[in-house]
């Protein structure tokens, strides 16, 4: 899993930090192939069109009822004219433009009975009536006229129906085509299937909305030029291609869980997650993700205390968590198989999630997962957190030998998070001078003005 800063949940090291840290697989520098980014400003984290609100209580709540439709028909929509015309910007502008005459419409007629197919409908005329004055070829006038008009939402089966559930997967793994830059990906994920508009996805990424609209188009454009295919693959390609969009619905994840990120980053994610396991059932890898997702992020109203510090997990109010999502995740975990690395990262969490206190963590059990996830994922920062779970489990010396083990070769020289971890398990030493210094030393290299402020107030604690 890519991770920012562990062993956050791994023990009391430090403050709950930027990324899932149960057991992680990869920082999403390493992933991105540079710095990770950290969201700035409020996204939206829903879809096109509900950020315009017509006037009085009455537009408020069409707003939200069309926000609610339009997240769960964008995707369809755009992913069902993408099929039939092949124009990404066109099918994007006919869903926005379906949902922008919702809000213009829906206060004075209102609210259909069928939102979703209300917007399939208009989107669908809209595309007809801009193929017809550019001349398209009439297939593709055909072909757009007979997209199904019923509900998106509806789970009756029909093959209309099924067509646009395969459309959804089709567009899925082509905007997580390994041929697109990973930001690329992100931002496109981001816009076609999530339906963010552009200038809250550059907002959350730090580039101007420019930049992203360039980005976006360069995507889209590549994605024309070099014939990437615009389906699922099958076979030996599809066990190759999935762990590539799992990464980017983990990175997803991780904008919207890190310290400093926009929470509806993180729904996203687990709403991408849940369509996934519901259209491709049996990957036990995507219910692993998705099992990971919610024991994370059942802890996101007690991650802080009221003056807004990140709390460590022996500090948290357990009580806060979401034991909905804990018992939802659990349910999921059941239906994994513990031999792919998310699904072992979900096994860690589960340990965490479903712990009755700090002291009731089964640590050995995590131990053990991390042994078994170091042979699966091997990596400096899965050995970072396998290192603390022994120091947990059995001693801090055990932990701290094996930390050694792990910055063999610089992998981890100046990660704060490395540094943090030594001081925690210094502490439990005794060593509280050397530790203390060690937190500073982590916070001086530290990103996010949240995580510094929990170690400097490590180190203050040892320093009284």
């Amino acid at each position: 899993m890519t991770d920012t800063n562990p062993p956050a949940d791994g023990g009391p090291a430090h403050a709950e930090a930027a990324a899932p840290a149960d057991g992680e697989a990869a920082r999403p520098a390493d992933l991105a192939g540079g710095e990770a980014r950290r969201p700035a400003g409020p996204a939206s984290g829903g879809a096109v069109g509900a950020a315009a609100s017509p006037g009085g209580p009455a537009g408020g709540e069409v707003a939200r009822v069309v926000a609610t439709a339009g997240r769960e028909a964008f995707a369809r929509i755009v992913a069902a004219l993408i099929r039939v015309t092949g124009d990404w910007t066109l099918a994007e502008d006919c869903a926005q433009e379906a949902m922008a005459l919702a809000l213009e419409r829906w206060p004075g007629d209102g609210v259909p009975a069928n939102p979703g197919g209300w917007l399939m409908t208009v989107a669908r005329n809209r595309a007809i009536d801009v193929l017809r004055r550019a001349s398209a070829e009439q297939r593709k006038l055909r072909e757009v006229a007979l997209l199904s008009l019923a509900d998106p939402g509806d789970p009756a089966p029909t093959s209309a129906k099924e067509d646009i559930v395969d459309d959804r997967l089709r567009l899925i793994f082509t905007c997580c085509h390994p041929a697109l830059p990973l930001e690329a990906r992100v931002g496109l994920t981001l816009r076609t299937i999530c339906g963010i508009p552009t200038a809250d996805i550059a907002r959350a990424l730090l580039v101007s909305e420019s930049a992203m609209t360039r980005r976006l188009t360069r995507a889209k454009t590549k994605i024309a030029n070099a014939g990437i295919p615009y389906r699922v693959p099958t076979g030996p390609a599809l066990a190759e291609r999935l762990p590539g969009v799992l990464a980017v619905l983990y990175l997803l994840f991780t904008r919207g869980y890190d310290a400093d990120g926009q929470p509806a980053f993180a729904d996203e994610a687990i709403r991408l997650a849940r369509l996934l396991e519901r259209l491709m059932p049996g990957q036990s890898e995507i219910s692993g993700l998705l099992a990971l997702f919610l024991f994370q992020h059942s802890r996101r109203d007690a991650r802080r205390d009221e003056d807004g510090n990140l709390l460590t997990l022996d500090k948290q109010d357990r009580s806060r968590w979401d034991h909905a999502a804990i018992a939802e995740g659990a349910g999921v975990l059941a239906r994994t198989s513990p031999d792919g690395p998310y699904a072992l990262q979900a096994r860690i969490a589960a340990c965490h999630a479903t712990a009755a206190s700090a002291a009731a963590t089964d640590w050995p059990a995590i131990a053990t997962w991390y042994d078994e996830l170091a042979r699966v994922q091997p990596s400096p920062v899965i050995e970072l957190n396998r290192a603390v779970a022994h120091g947990y489990a059995y001693e801090p010396a055990a932990g701290l030998a094996l930390l050694a083990e792990a910055r063999t070769g610089g992998a981890l020289d100046g990660y704060p998070l490395a540094i943090a971890a030594e001081a925690d398990l210094t502490a439990r030493l005794g060593d509280h001078a050397r530790a203390a210094a060690l937190f500073r030393r982590a916070a001086g290299l530290t990103s996010a003005e949240s995580e510094r402020r929990a170690l400097l107030d490590r180190a203050a604690d040892l320093s009284a």
